[in-house]
């Protein structure tokens, strides 16, 4: 029995176990194979994108991991979702990948060799499968023995209790995705930071422009979208009288995305009136005014982990206002300039400029701004930050907020290509405390965000299901809760 093995993740309230039940416990078990023809989706995808990644560091080992358990409390863990760079090279994406490593071992000079260590099924004649609660398979479900993984992947594997022997003796020079995994990190002898920001950095980048099987899997998360956006809606009658209503949204949301997939790809933020002027508004502890908007910021991540991220401002009481219109209107116009500037070869900054110069044009023609927008929007100015102040979109794929450790040359300073994915997202955030703005402005909270891939000439908004324009949403919500 292995140190892991014997370590056994028993609760304080756990009954003890007699020799006897021990011993019985061990018997009769018929055997429960997985069908031999299983494979991850999109199995043909991996070795590609590690032969990517091996072309990159030639010679170097490359330590992967997939992350660790964190407790939520006392004896129950957090949900665990396996680091997208460790998912977009093996396919594996299930709640039994925590503290799964994948190694990439050089194999002469031009390659390397991909070895899946993971925690295989816990054999029947031990402990482990039944007093294990963190994991055990009666605890927590069934894991792939060595064998099965190797089919699942294609990838060689070995048990994770071996990984310890690669650090002992000459090492080759090593790279590790470094804070994904605590333990691994303390196994290794001190390090120059430096080769583990270059491994994270291209790991990044090798996922900036998505393959046709990726954008497949972003639509389907945004599909999926769309239809909670819809239950949302159907559900309003019930949240406007249930005194945390913005609750109530973020369940009937969360219902959906887990209903049809991993779950939601991010904290689903349900934001009524002067909620919506908090960026990431989480608490979703309000109730619903239905004189006021709704902020409703969510996306659906599939079982592949890929995710979508839309927003739709919508009126509670199914009609804008003038006021509420004339500021939506502003967004929607901000919004549009930004897609429109989307294509391959523009500067990725580009979408977020033209939308800011709608904004600041518009504020200043409200008289908001007291300066000209040409004037504002020099680079000593940005004055109409007060009101909209975070940028206007992002890469999205495995991750909602997509390649964060892209260096900026490749991605925030880079060039847009044909199958990256990316939100349009310019908004207002009209503080209810802002006393350079007039009083009927004042608490409004406005974003609209889109999922776009780019294409050969332009780019197709995947997310177009969803209604834009003031009227379209009217008319929308209309049907929805006839």
């Amino acid at each position: 029995m292995t140190s892991r093995q014997a370590d056994l993740n028993t609760g304080s309230h756990d009954l003890p176990v007699s020799p006897a039940l021990d011993a019985f416990m061990a018997t009769r078990w018929a055997p429960t194979p997985l069908p031999a023809d299983r494979r991850v989706p999109g199995h043909d995808r991996f070795p590609g994108r590690r032969a990517r990644l091996s072309a990159a560091f030639p010679g170097e080992r490359l330590i992967v991991p997939a992350g660790r358990l964190k407790v939520r409390c006392n004896d129950l863990d957090h949900r665990f979702r396996p680091h997208s760079a460790y998912a977009w090279l093996t396919g594996l994406t299930g709640e039994d990948q925590a503290d799964h490593v994948l190694v990439l071992e050089p194999a002469g000079p031009c390659g390397h060799e991909a070895v899946l260590h993971l925690r295989p099924r816990s054999p029947r004649d031990g402990a482990e499968f039944y007093r294990d609660r963190r994991y055990g398979e009666f605890w927590v479900g069934r894991r792939p023995d060595l064998a099965e993984a190797a089919a699942l992947t294609g990838l060689r594997t070995e048990h994770l209790d071996d990984l310890a022997k690669l650090f002992t003796g000459p090492q080759p020079p090593t790279r590790v995705l470094a804070g994904t995994d605590p333990a691994v990190d303390a196994s290794l002898p001190s390090r120059d930071p430096l080769p583990d920001a270059e491994l994270a950095a291209v790991l990044s980048e090798l996922r900036l422009v998505k393959d046709t099987w990726e954008v497949e899997q972003l639509q389907l998360a945004v599909d999926h979208t769309v239809l909670g956006f819809e239950d949302v809606v159907r559900a309003l009658p019930t949240a406007l009288r249930h005194p945390r209503g913005e609750r109530w949204i973020e369940g009937v949301f969360d219902l959906r995305a887990r209903a049809e997939g991993n779950g939601t790809a991010y904290t689903t933020i349900a934001a009524s009136g002067a909620h919506a002027c908090v960026l990431h508004w989480i608490r979703n502890d309000g109730a619903l005014d239905p004189g006021a908007l709704l902020l409703l910021d969510a996306g659906v991540e599939t079982d592949t982990l890929y995710s979508a991220d839309i927003t739709r401002t919508l009126p509670l009481s199914g009609t804008f206002t003038p006021v509420q219109r004339q500021a939506y209107d502003l967004v929607l116009a901000a919004q549009s300039a930004g897609i429109a500037a989307l294509r391959p070869g523009a500067r990725y900054r580009d979408f977020h400029r033209a939308a800011m110069r709608v904004i600041a044009e518009g504020l200043a023609d409200w008289g908001v701004l007291r300066i000209p927008a040409d004037r504002d929007l020099a680079e000593d100015s940005g004055l109409h930050r007060r009101y909209t102040l975070c940028g206007s979109g992002h890469m999205l794929g495995l991750d909602y907020h997509d390649c964060a450790k892209a260096r900026a040359d490749r991605y925030l300073d880079g060039t847009l290509e044909e199958g990256m994915v990316l939100t349009v997202e310019p908004g207002l955030y009209l503080q209810p405390d802002d006393e350079t703005l007039p009083l009927e402005l004042r608490g409004l909270g406005i974003r609209i965000e889109d999922d776009l891939v780019i294409t050969a000439d332009g780019a197709h908004l995947m997310s177009g299901a969803l209604p834009r324009t003031p009227k379209a949403i009217e008319s929308w919500m209309a049907d929805l809760l006839r």
